[in-house]
């Protein structure tokens, strides 16, 4: 299959390995960040740090959406969820995430009209369909997502829908990257910079990661050879004293990103003072609002939101686990009392969540195999 096989290459996987153990300088060892969340299941799924050297290893970041939301926001959401006149629209994901009520699933169950959609144009559809009621959309994600958030809310102004509504939770990735390079708990080598959030905010805004921490960065895509090439940049980067931003994922990432994007996310949306993402805390400018232009389609100011911050169980890590400080095995109630069926905390819940990753392509994921060139090549193929 076009664009997808030539991602898959065994015989490449090997050239590009065999290219990575001999960057490695004798007594050295790396530690890499994946940011994202689709790079940590690329990772597992295809078995690609098996085919690293002992001295690599890939930790994962806060780049998954659904986790880094904290449990009081999904407290909120469940209380606007339940008022009576309101149809609450929000991705699948998000349904089965664990907050101190319960979760959106279990308030569906207790009779609030939770409903999955799939964009939010959907959203808007189930509110030209039910004029007599109110219908929030329950926004979540990066810059990724951010922009079709953006649209939809110009749409709704543009078409004169007063029944629709965003409560909006929009992280934005740098100060996310910023706080875990502050964290005194964790050293990197270099990153492995999101293909998706970079395809709408370019490359520049990582030159801080090189120029004032040293650290190289290479925004990768999402295939088994995207990633492998990726780290074979980074050693090459540390191999020859370089610290730069450099693009793997050339076939959709532009160094300016999606201008038109981003025009329309400024348009419609702008930063917060601050905002508490699990794990990590309140980071400050880290999430972004409706504009007050749009406060009409703000479900925060149209809803009583209780805006209660609430501690995560005490038995979950997935703070940890988000900020790479450690292996989802190493978490207490990893597949035992947290199991995707039965999640404790959000990172075993999200189709991005390292949890998941690990759980669904083995719980033995961390030890090494002793590879031979078979075992490569059914590694890559092995999907």
């Amino acid at each position: 299959m076009r664009f997808v096989d030539e991602y898959r290459d065994p015989a490449l996987a090997r050239r590009l390995a065999a290219e990575i153990r001999d960057l490695v300088e004798p007594g050295r060892r790396y530690k890499l960040m994946e940011v994202c969340g689709g790079h940590t299941h690329s990772i597992y799924k295809h078995g690609v740090e098996d085919l690293l050297p002992d001295e690599v290893e890939l930790v994962h970041g806060p780049g998954c959406p659904v986790c880094v939301i904290p449990m009081g926001r999904q407290d909120d959401a469940i209380a606007i969820a339940e008022r009576p006149e309101v149809i609450f629209t929000t991705f699948g994901d998000m349904m089965r995430v664990p907050a101190t009520s319960g979760s959106l699933l279990d308030a569906k169950a207790r009779g609030a009209d939770v409903r999955m959609v799939y964009s939010p144009l959907d959203a808007l559809r189930i509110a030209r369909e039910n004029p007599g009621r109110e219908v929030v959309f329950f926004a979540i994600g990066f810059e990724t997502t951010a922009p079709s958030t953006a649209l939809t809310l110009k749409r709704a102004r543009a078409e004169g829908i007063r029944n629709f509504s965003v409560f909006c939770n929009h992280v934005t990735i740098i100060p996310a990257i910023r706080a875990i390079l502050d964290s005194p708990d964790l050293r990197l080598d270099g990153f492995i910079g999101p293909g998706h959030v970079s395809t709408v905010i370019g490359l520049r805004p990582y030159g801080f990661i090189a120029r004032d921490h040293g650290k190289p960065v290479v925004v990768s895509g999402f295939e088994p050879l995207d990633v492998l090439q990726g780290t074979e940049m980074i050693l090459r980067q540390l191999a020859e004293g370089r610290s730069v931003v450099e693009n793997q994922y050339m076939r959709v990432v532009r160094e300016e990103g999606n201008p038109l994007a981003l025009k329309a996310i400024a348009e419609t949306m702008e930063l917060r003072n601050t905002f508490e993402w699990r794990g990590l805390g309140f980071i400050s400018q880290s999430a972004l609002r409706v504009r007050d232009d749009y406060a009409d389609l703000d479900a925060e100011v149209r809803f009583d939101v209780p805006g209660i911050r609430v501690a995560d169980p005490k038995a979950c890590q997935c703070g940890e686990v988000l900020k790479g400080v450690i292996r989802p095995w190493e978490c207490k109630v990893f597949g035992t009392a947290c199991t995707p069926e039965r999640p404790i905390g959000t990172c075993m819940v999200s189709s991005e969540g390292a949890c998941a990753a690990y759980y669904n392509y083995g719980r033995h994921a961390g030890r090494r195999r002793n590879a031979g060139e078979a075992t490569t090549a059914s590694a890559v193929e092995g999907n």
